[in-house]
């Protein structure tokens, strides 16, 4: 797989992924929304490790800098 994710790119994923876990930590999102953002946390974290989106593959995208 080849990187096509920038650095502003996955900064911004882990924050929001970091908000999601916290959520759902916290107790604000519960049940089916709670699992929702968990696996979104998930494919977001996933993608700032490996530095690649297979959404962005699939649109031709291609944000690193």
């Amino acid at each position: 797989m080849d990187r096509n994710v920038g650095t502003i790119d996955r900064i911004a994923r882990l924050v929001i992924a970091i908000f999601f876990i916290v959520a759902n930590v916290a107790g604000w999102a519960t049940g089916i929304a709670g699992l929702v953002l968990a696996v979104l946390a998930g494919m977001l974290l996933s993608s700032v490790a490996s530095g690649h989106c297979p959404l962005y593959k699939m649109l031709g995208i291609k944000k690193t800098v």
